[in-house]
């Protein structure tokens, strides 16, 4: 099974609906940009969850909700709500490495402290009906901190547990700390979701055959680069793969296009995917650079379009 990892301001529902439109469901489940429980009391505020609201979820890859925060009756809440709306399961962030989101003990931040995860989880699931999954990292400054977790995890009747196996210090940067993530997956009673640095067939086959056991994977920044890895890890072949990334690409303009907010603004948003839409190409930092120098719609897509022609000649 392949999850689409939460990454906030790109994988939220216009990444979603134009990748389902484009290659179906070959993501089984994409789990939505974080909802902050700093915005307090989202019970009425629709706004702050358009994101996953149902109706706008039509036609896209289905979704699970996350939430990031430590308040345990905004997060109940938040979690009815969403209940209400239909969510059956929602996902609880403690990974996050964003240094702001650390600072104030949120998502991996939260992590050397299990005694106050402890007693969220306990104060949450005796008083929500969903079902309750986690996305983590092995700690926030040491992997070892999860040893010290994994017994308060196992307490609770948890959906899955998604481990990145990085500390939240590192960002996404530096090895995985895969032979502490090997000592733990024996000791952990819940479904485990592997999340890292999986970008290419050979990162998904070296990730199987050193953890023969998880069958579940999340994916972020890899499909990123390459919206076609779901497919090519489902064994799912297109004649011109380059013309099918570029149907995506449209399909996403499109989505963009359409959204609420300057014309600026979708520019700059486009250009951020294409920061990694370019690893398909020959000559990354010259298909960057052609991207990022338009000024409007219309020459976006017309570079757009000879970026494409120009690889389809190569």
């Amino acid at each position: 099974m392949i999850y689409l990892a939460p990454l906030q301001g790109l994988t939220g529902l216009p990444f979603r609906k134009a990748f389902f439109k484009t290659f179906g469901n070959t993501i089984d489940i994409a789990i939505s940009p974080f909802i902050s429980l700093t915005h307090g009391d989202l019970s009425n505020n629709y706004k702050k969850l358009k994101d996953v609201l149902p109706e706008s979820n039509q036609n896209s890859l289905r979704v699970i909700p996350q939430i990031l925060g430590k308040e345990p009756e905004l997060f109940i809440q938040l979690a009815d709500t969403l209940y209400q709306l239909g969510y059956e399961e929602i996902n609880w962030n403690l990974g996050c490495p964003v240094s702001r989101v650390m600072r104030k003990k949120r998502g991996s931040g939260l992590l050397p402290y299990p005694e106050e995860i402890e007693k969220i989880l306990e104060t949450v699931l005796s008083r929500i009906s969903n079902k309750l999954s986690i996305k983590m990292r092995l700690g926030l400054s040491n992997p070892n901190e999860i040893f010290n977790l994994i017994p308060i995890l196992n307490a609770f009747p948890l959906a899955s547990v998604c481990i990145h196996p990085r500390i939240g210090t590192q960002m996404y940067e530096g090895e995985l700390h895969l032979d502490t993530l090997e000592t733990c997956l024996p000791l952990l009673k819940h479904p485990v979701i592997f999340n890292g640095d999986i970008c290419t067939l050979e990162d998904f086959n070296a990730v199987k055959e050193r953890f023969p056991n998880i069958s579940q994977i999340m994916i972020g920044r890899g499909i990123l680069k390459n919206p076609l890895l779901p497919d090519l890890l489902k064994e799912i072949r297109y004649p011109n793969p380059m013309q099918k990334l570029q149907e995506f690409e449209q399909n996403l303009f499109e989505e963009i296009l359409s959204m609420p907010s300057p014309e600026r603004n979708k520019l700059n948003k486009m250009k951020e995917y294409w920061y990694y839409f370019s690893y398909s190409f020959p000559d990354q930092e010259e298909a960057l650079k052609k991207i990022v120098s338009v000024q409007t719609p219309t020459e976006y897509k017309v570079a757009a379009e000879r970026m494409f022609d120009e690889s389809f000649c190569l």
